[in-house]
């Protein structure tokens, strides 16, 4: 068997060129691409991580900026919604001082004898600490110190009064249902003066003053009951005769007669 070694024809010498090796550079480029399966194609573009990566980061910045801007806007509200209430304290704080003012130039007043001057400060400070939830104490005060002017001026309804204003918003203040109880025995109401010193001694057992005061006032209450019945049954005689005097009778032609037995009472008529 023979063997021919074909020559190349001239077109096939004048159409081939030399072939160009490509440079290291450009054989790792070319591998790394056909690596990560993208061929270049002549432009340096991001990848998808690079920009996976730079989006992530874009919405990182921009939720912390719009965190920030609600928290700072949060701080704001809270900081609104505060300065009214500390500004309300203030305003109660120098209500307070100002009502306590008037009530220590009520007390001179009262110790010059001014008793209407002085309920006019305390009726002042009573005015200026109304709507001030810390202003109990003071207004207790205010209206006990007011029923001691009544007292003064022997105004004994009005220092019964005020004195119950003052127990309203302080019900174990001593002094005041003493002073009410002085009240309640100049008007003659014993039987309240006796609830007012029953309540003193419910408070403090060792107080003199009451336990006296209920041993004095229960044999007045018991009289003045005993005269209150009195004048009761004279007045239901009166009526009785005006009635019975039309048919020529009185109310002396009946006579009540207790049975000892039952307790129960048999009216007999005589004439």
């Amino acid at each position: 068997m023979v063997l021919i070694e074909q020559v190349p024809s001239k077109e096939a010498k004048v159409n081939s060129k030399p072939t160009v090796k490509d440079s290291p550079s450009a054989d790792k480029t070319s591998t790394a691409a056909a690596a990560s399966g993208y061929a270049s194609d002549g432009y340096e573009t991001a990848s998808d991580t690079a920009l996976n990566e730079t989006e992530n980061g874009s919405n990182r910045e921009s939720g912390n900026t719009i965190t920030a801007a609600s928290s700072s806007s949060d701080g704001d509200l809270k900081e609104k919604m505060q300065q009214p209430e500390a500004n309300q304290e203030q305003l109660n704080e120098k209500a307070l001082a100002q009502a306590n003012d008037a009530k220590v130039e009520g007390n001179t007043l009262f110790k010059d004898g001014l008793y209407e001057e002085a309920l006019s400060k305390y009726e002042f400070a009573l005015q200026v600490a109304a709507d001030i939830p810390s202003s109990t104490e003071i207004r207790s005060i205010c209206y006990a110190n007011r029923a001691a002017c009544f007292s003064k001026l022997g105004k004994h309804e009005e220092t019964i009064k005020e004195c119950t204003k003052a127990l309203e918003l302080n019900p174990t203040y001593i002094k005041v249902l003493v002073r009410r109880a002085e009240a309640h025995e100049k008007l003659e109401h014993y039987d309240e003066a006796i609830t007012d010193m029953s309540k003193i001694l419910e408070l403090e057992p060792s107080h003199y003053e009451a336990r006296r005061s209920v041993m004095r006032l229960k044999p007045l209450a018991e009289e003045k009951r005993e005269k209150m019945k009195e004048e009761m049954i004279g007045k239901l005689k009166e009526m009785g005769n005006s009635i019975l005097g039309r048919f020529g009778m009185s109310v002396d032609n009946f006579k009540a007669v207790k049975d000892p037995n039952t307790g129960s009472y048999s009216v007999s008529f005589q004439k």
